[in-house]
């Protein structure tokens, strides 16, 4: 995994990959991701100043989820461009917007720190995608360019890696499953790449924005137990699925029966909790 933090291009192409390999699983689990980030996305929409008639851009869109939100909002009279990387993944968005009977949106498969739109954007938002960047400073920059003089841009990613027990269990469970050695957690393109504290606001300062404000947000998963999380890791989770790829199947099946167990401490009387806690940054005007 050495080589692919070093590289740029070699991690936006693994990039792809995973999500082009993970989009269907992550499509099927739609009414799960939906509900888990319900708050979130709300927040993060409302700080972005969407409503009707906007003209928004959703950044790393992947299957649309928050797209449909968005749309909602804008209303008939508004538009909604959503980008990602992975064609694969946006298609569902594409179909997700089609069968929601909305018109006002459209899809295009770009690299986040290369969007090549023009800048007519009332808003940008990006939910849970730009920790995967090589470059987020270039992305952010992407976005400020993108926006119209008096644009907002709002971005949701994942914070410190205390308050993320469980993607620290299962990063840490796959690699020690493939002999790997636990990395810097704040390693470009990783999960918990942006949730060193005050990182992610001096990144919007270095892109231009200004009186930038982050805010803290829990978004704790709440399932029947691990192994119905499990079962969203196992045909969701792009990166985790990409750690544990060199296994042969016997050793899969032995990492995801050790992330099981030390997942169940999250156990509660009725149903199993894990806990997330995301930061929310947007330039205040």
């Amino acid at each position: 995994m050495q080589s692919v933090s070093f590289d740029p291009e070699l991690l936006k192409a693994h990039t792809r990959e995973q999500w082009d390999r993970a989009a269907e699983g992550w499509y099927e689990k739609r009414d799960l991701i939906r509900a888990w980030l319900r708050e979130p996305t709300r927040a993060m929409l409302d700080l972005a100043a969407i409503g009707p008639g906007a003209c928004v851009l959703d950044v790393a869109a992947g299957a649309g989820d928050q797209t449909l939100d968005i749309a909602d909002r804008v209303g008939p009279s508004g538009h909604v461009l959503a980008t990602d990387i992975s064609q694969s993944i946006l298609q569902f968005a594409r179909e997700n917007a089609l069968q929601a009977g909305f018109t006002n949106v459209d899809v295009q498969v770009a690299d986040g720190e290369r969007l090549d739109v023009a800048p007519i954007f009332d808003a940008a938002v990006c939910r849970l995608g730009l920790m995967f960047y090589p470059d987020p400073l270039g992305g952010l920059r992407e976005i400020r360019r993108a926006l119209k003089p008096e644009g907002r841009a709002c971005t949701l990613v994942f914070s410190e890696p205390a308050a993320n027990p469980c993607i620290t269990i299962l990063v840490a469970t796959a690699l020690k499953h493939v002999r790997g050695q636990l990395s810097d957690p704040f390693r470009p393109g990783g999960l918990l790449s942006l949730g060193r504290p005050g990182h992610i606001e001096a990144l919007f300062e270095q892109a231009g924005f200004t009186s930038v404000r982050t805010v803290k947000m829990g978004a704790p998963m709440m399932l029947p137990s691990s192994s119905h999380y499990l079962d969203f890791i196992r045909t969701s989770a792009g990166p985790i699925l990409q750690l544990l790829e060199p296994l042969g199947e016997a050793a899969k099946e032995a990492a995801w029966s050790d992330m099981t167990a030390q997942l169940d401490q999250f156990n509660r009387t009725s149903e199993w909790v894990g806990p997330n806690e995301l930061l929310l940054t947007v330039e205040i005007r």
